[in-house]
């Protein structure tokens, strides 16, 4: 390999580790700002095999709540909140059935899919939003 192509290679690696970072420290403030509205949160970045991740699995009283959740820095990208398509909604469906079938069937109130988008402008504290009932 030639200089050019390791550089190339060690930016890369940079750029996903820093945007690795910036998504964990959004679900941070996600998990937090659910747990202050009052629900429990059950697991973080719980995996369903190839089918996927969940960001965020949660408890609303007797409800469950998968949550997805988009963090962005002020000013760079779509809103955090523009980025739930169909596609993206139908996947998080899925993932909660998923969760279900693993986890001893569907809570009395049902499931809601949810989405917490944190941004994070230049200066000042994050802005978190949460949404419910996305999809």
């Amino acid at each position: 390999m030639n200089t050019r192509h390791i550089r190339h290679a060690q930016q890369t690696q940079q750029t996903h580790q820093a945007r690795s970072a910036l998504g964990k420290y959004g679900e941070t403030l996600a998990a937090r700002r659910l747990a202050a509205s009052g629900m429990t949160v059950l697991a973080r970045n719980w995996r369903a095999g190839r089918s996927g991740e969940i960001d965020i699995v949660a408890r609303d009283g007797d409800v469950l709540v998968v949550c997805e959740v988009k963090t962005r820095r002020g000013g760079s990208y779509e809103h955090p909140m523009a980025a739930v398509g169909p596609e993206k909604a139908r996947r998080l469906q899925a993932l909660a059935e998923h969760w279900i079938h693993t986890h001893g069937g569907a809570p009395p109130g049902g499931v809601r899919i949810d989405l917490v988008g944190v941004v994070l402008p230049r200066r000042g504290a994050p802005v978190v939003e949460h949404v419910r009932g996305v999809a």
